[in-house]
This record gives C-alpha cells, structure tokens and sequence, in this order.
C-alpha cells in the first residue's frame, strides 16, 4: 500500500478500512471503532498508525487500548488465575463496558493504562478530550460472544477484526515474552498455554465484523 508522498503511517493502514471510516455516520458525541483480534495480531500498531494517520487529515482521534482492564495481580492471585492473566476473566469487563458507554456520551473521558513494565494498570493515565471526534479501541476480547463481553458489539460505529494465523501468533507471542526476559522454557509456555489458547477461544467465540483483515 505504499505510494509515493504516503507517510509511513498512511503505508500501513488499508485503504478499505481509511474509506469506511471517513463515511461513518455520527450516533454519539463520538465515532467508536473495534479494532480486534488474537493476541499479537498487530491491533496495537494498526491502531497507532491509524489514529496517525486521521490526525494528519485534520480528525481529532485517541487510541484507547483495552489493556488498562487488566484485573491486578494480587486479585489474580487470590482466584488462582495468576497464569491465565489475559483470559478474558482476567480483566474487569463490566468497567470497560462503562468506558465505551461514556465515550459515546461524555465530553471528558479518563481511562486507566496498562503498563507492561510494572505489569500493572494506572489509573486516570489516559484522556480522551472533549475536542475528540473519533476513538479508536483495541483489544482481544470487543468482538467475544460471551457476557458481558457481547454487549460491547451495539457500541461500535465500525468493528473490525484482523485475522491472522494461529502459527504467526505462536511465534510473536514466543517473542514477546522472550524479550520481556523471560527464559525460552518459559516464554514457549505462556504463548502456548495461555496465549495460544485464549487465541484459539477468541476465534471460535467471534461476533460478526463489519471489515476483515488479514494479519501481517
């Protein structure tokens, strides 16, 4: 998709996904798009070089990951789910249910940011501005038929869902946690105990997206 005078960040969004999104209509304050998928699947980057490249065309757009959902550690400690973190029973899915209601309503939205360092979420890290006009979500779980992760569906303007293979995100996952400093024993583990098979859950339980695309 590369084209002469394109930025990088234009490069790397299709061009299907740029021309539905300059015709969604307006049902709230906000225009809300899903960006879904498996674990590794690129939704982050998508989302970045997509808010990039609305900003440069003049659209006020924010980038809320899903992540800042993250349930804490000690929580997870506590139900045994410490392992499974990034199940979608590791995360407080009735909070991010309220998160896109009130982008959809409010001028002034504060959210939480997971950061991976401190393997933790922080409050109140995040705003989106009054001034706002487009957000763009991304996670695993905004187009997972179970409650009440279901409910999100009737919220989005635009879902979209990247499909990508099950050996590429073996393998992304397997780096992920190989440069996070994990030993190859146990970074092979966690993607395919547990990323693996919350990939393999999140394909078998999606609902119907409006735009897919296939994964890098």
């Amino acid at each position: 998709m590369s084209g002469k005078g394109q930025t990088p960040a234009r490069e790397q969004v299709p061009r299907e996904l740029r021309e539905r999104i300059g015709r969604l209509p307006r049902a709230g304050r906000r225009r809300l798009v899903a960006i879904a998928g498996p674990p590794a699947s690129g939704k982050s980057t998508l989302a970045a070089a997509l808010a990039a490249d609305l900003r440069e065309e003049g659209v006020e757009a924010a980038n809320v990951p899903m992540d800042g959902y993250h349930l804490d550690n000690r929580i997870l400690d506590a139900v045994g789910l410490r392992a499974r973190k990034g199940a979608p029973e590791t995360f407080d899915a009735a909070g991010f249910l309220s998160l896109v209601r009130r982008l959809r309503e409010e001028a002034e939205v504060y959210y939480p940011i997971f950061d991976r360092v401190q393997d933790q979420a922080i409050a109140g890290a995040g705003v989106v501005r009054e001034a706002c006009d487009l957000v763009l979500l991304e996670g695993n779980y905004l187009l997972f038929d179970a409650p009440p992760w279901k409910d999100l569906a009737g919220l989005w303007d635009l879902a979209v869902w990247i499909e990508t293979p099950e050996e590429v995100v073996r393998a992304r996952c397997l780096q992920r946690w190989l440069d996070h400093g994990h030993a190859p024993g146990e970074a092979r583990e966690r993607a395919e105990q547990n990323d693996g098979r919350n990939a393999r859950r999140i394909s078998r339980a999606r609902l119907p997206a409006d735009l897919v695309l296939a994964g890098a």
